[in-house]
């Protein structure tokens, strides 16, 4: 049995949780081997996220103090928590993949800026590209209107070196 100050301990470790993870994935592990969780351990632990089994109680109180509400109905039973530390979308991808192969593992919701989402919010973060690939996106956006600026700025100048050329070549001609 823990004593008080152990409570207040683990509670404080699990604020400091919520306050590093960019989100929150709370899953119902219950019907999964132990040979199951560890690999879906070491699935969230090559891919940044923290997977905890905690106590419901106390996770509730280190959500008030943090300023996390509406996150009781996601509490009953055995509950897992991953926080995605490195990448938003990284544990929901890793769970809905994993779910292809163990259907006894539930996405009970999820956890995004301190809102609760429910298990279609997760599933619609599983969805979107990972931030590298949307960092991606984003710069050759960018790049796109630089290079077909450089294209058209070269256009005159390409023009004129073949006048050059034409010019040259009549006149060795000639």
């Amino acid at each position: 049995m823990q004593t008080l100050e152990q409570k207040k301990q683990v509670v404080a470790e699990i604020k400091d949780d919520f306050s590093k993870a960019q989100s929150v994935t709370i899953l119902q592990y219950r019907g999964l081997t132990v040979s199951e969780m560890t690999e879906l351990r070491a699935k969230f632990r090559a891919s940044g996220v923290k997977m905890k089994v905690l106590k419901n109680t106390l996770v509730k109180r280190a959500a008030d103090d943090y300023g996390i509400a509406e996150i009781d109905q996601l509490m009953e039973g055995p509950t897992a928590w991953a926080f995605s530390l490195n990448d938003p979308v990284a544990a929901p991808k890793i769970v809905t993949e994993f779910i292809k192969d163990h259907p006894k593992l539930e996405i009970k919701g999820g956890i995004l800026e301190k809102k609760v989402i429910n298990v279609d919010g997760v599933k619609a973060l599983a969805n979107l590209p990972s931030r590298e690939v949307l960092l991606a996106q984003v710069l050759a956006g960018m790049q796109a209107p630089l290079v077909g600026m450089a294209n058209v700025l070269q256009g005159p100048l390409r023009k004129w070196v073949y006048v050059l050329e034409a010019v040259r070549k009549a006149k060795e001609q000639a």
